[in-house]
């Protein structure tokens, strides 16, 4: 991996680790709506390739990948930030749903079906489902929903710090036992979902075929169990931002 200068040959290494570039691109992708073009990931990617070869010494060795797979993500996460890719009207219709899911669950003791859920928004169910189709990129965890009253939010601290992105705070304990009961709380066929989706990382179509269902109906089962786990997660106490918005949520069932 050097040249004739002794100087480690870019070119050849970038060749190398084009695969893993596109690899974490695809897994990515399959998480985001369909707007996304996975070689705006890829080319997001290379950036964050070359920024770890530039970082790169010869004393990390078989770690690199593992550091370069870092890069690479934290990489192509900022390019989804910058682009806003998902619309600010379907993230504000899936904290409609956080909030009707916690309304139902105070009033009725028990997570409410997806029929309950469509007539507490006054949709149609057919309408509900496909708001659930639309929200593909959906995410379990958003910068804003862990800013503080006072303006200071998780962004602005950690401002240049590429690397940093909500799946860091998953490694905070508390948030990791929050995590788990919430996903227990799931239906059974939504766990099934999450656990195929998340532990095996199978892709929407393979899923479909072991749960007997379309790939479409996969993807609005995935929206509505983040929708859940959200909505446990940040239902109990979850004030007004500074923006006025609010992370409004519960639990939930169908």
């Amino acid at each position: 991996m050097y040249t004739a200068a002794g100087q480690l040959d870019r070119e050849q290494l970038v060749q190398q680790y084009l695969p893993l570039v596109r690899r974490i691109a695809h897994y990515l992708i399959a998480r985001l709506p369909a707007n996304v073009q996975l070689e705006d990931l890829v080319q997001n990617g290379m950036m964050g390739l070359l920024d770890a070869l530039s970082r790169y010494e010869e004393g990390l060795g078989a770690q690199f990948e593992t550091y370069a797979s870092q890069r690479i993500r934290g990489a192509m996460l900022d390019g989804l930030r910058e682009n806003d890719w998902l619309p600010r009207h379907l993230r504000r219709e899936m904290r409609r749903v956080e909030a009707a899911l916690q309304r139902l669950e105070q009033q009725h003791g028990r997570a409410p079906s997806e029929t309950e859920l469509a007539e507490n928004l006054d949709m149609p169910l057919p309408q509900y489902q496909k708001l659930l189709q639309e929200a593909r990129g959906h995410q379990l965890l958003y910068l804003e929903d862990f800013s503080h009253e006072e303006g200071d939010d998780f962004l602005e601290r950690h401002l240049g710090r590429s690397e940093e992105d909500p799946s860091v705070l998953l490694e905070n304990k508390d948030l990791r036992q929050n995590l788990t009961r919430a996903i227990s709380t799931l239906p059974e066929r939504e766990q099934l979902m999450m656990a195929l989706y998340y532990d095996e990382e199978l892709n929407l179509r393979e899923i479909g075929a072991i749960m007997g269902v379309t790939e479409s109906r996969v993807c609005q089962l995935h929206n509505q169990a983040i929708s859940r786990i959200r909505s446990r997660l940040f239902g109990a106490g979850a004030g007004n931002k500074k923006d006025g918005k609010k992370t409004g949520k519960g639990n939930q069932n169908g």
